[in-house]
């Protein structure tokens, strides 16, 4: 694996990533013991599709996805190792390129540590900042791992709760009339990602697939849209699904998909303890 950084303004730059054909391959064959449990295809008992069958019916673009979650937390990982880059956040990921027998590709828009500049420092009392790993930053990397392998499942029973992502139907009324841009439907939306105006997400917990609900916001004084900013508006809303991430548990077979040098989940956590420790330690 290769990887390039590149500082940009701030405290941003870009990771270049290249994650080689032959891991590519091993995390496709991965996607595919776990997708094709999932599937029926006439003719098959559930999970015995053969591949090339598999793959003539669906095409192997159809696991590209999943082997991009099985590669992404190894290879960046390990590329913040090679760069000796220090994040502060979570990186937005671009894959630019996968495909089979070939090497992936993908950058990530990471904020670093800003560099320091010191001043008149002589004679100032510090707190040393302990550089030892906890079980909490453990546990913390992990669970957001695990993340990457949820997958939504349609919520039958039960209603809106904080992380769901619902499908809504919704027509914005200012002064009791509509406004450009506040009507949608079928928009898929996640329950606490605050890409809403501040206070409509939080009024749909509670509300059940197939009910509907008056919305009620205001508008921020800084919106973009003048004509309604500081404007108060009545959403009516419609509940039309509801779906929520179901994490894997971590076992011996998922911990070899999140690191292919790992077997069991005592080895990887293991090798995720000592590669932390690095990261911290750098």
């Amino acid at each position: 694996m290769t990887a390039t950084w590149e500082k940009k303004e701030g405290n941003e730059g870009v990771l270049s990533v290249t994650v080689p054909a032959e891991k590519v391959d091993n995390a496709i064959d991965k996607a595919f013991k776990k997708v094709v449990k999932q599937i029926n295809v006439p003719g098959f008992r559930k999970g015995k599709v053969p591949r090339p069958i598999f793959e003539q019916r669906f095409g192997v673009e159809a696991l590209y996805q999943d082997a991009v979650d099985i590669l992404l937390p190894e290879a960046y990982g390990e590329a913040i190792d090679e760069t000796g880059i220090k994040p502060v956040d979570q990186p937005e990921i671009n894959v630019t390129s996968i495909e089979k027998g070939k090497d992936m590709t993908f950058e990530a828009t990471v904020v670093v540590e800003p560099e320091v500049q010191l001043g008149d420092y002589k004679g100032l009392e510090i707190e040393k900042q302990s550089s030892e790993l906890t079980d909490e930053e453990v546990q913390e990397s992990i669970d957001h791992q695990l993340g990457h392998l949820a997958e939504m499942v349609v919520k039958e029973d039960g209603a809106v709760e904080e992380g769901d992502t619902v499908n809504i139907d919704f027509d914005g009324y200012v002064d009791g009339e509509q406004f450009e841009g506040g009507q949608a439907d079928g928009y898929d939306l996640e329950i606490g990602s605050g890409s809403f105006i501040p206070g409509f997400e939080e009024q749909l917990v509670g509300v059940k697939a197939g009910e509907e609900k008056d919305v009620n916001v205001t508008f921020p004084e800084e919106y973009h849209a003048e004509e309604l900013a500081g404007k108060e508006a009545t959403f009516k809303t419609k509940v039309n699904g509801i779906k929520f991430k179901d994490v894997p548990e971590l076992t011996d077979e998922i911990a070899n998909e999140l690191d292919a040098e790992a077997n069991t989940v005592d080895e990887y956590k293991e090798n995720l303890r000592k590669r932390l420790a690095e990261q911290k330690s750098n």
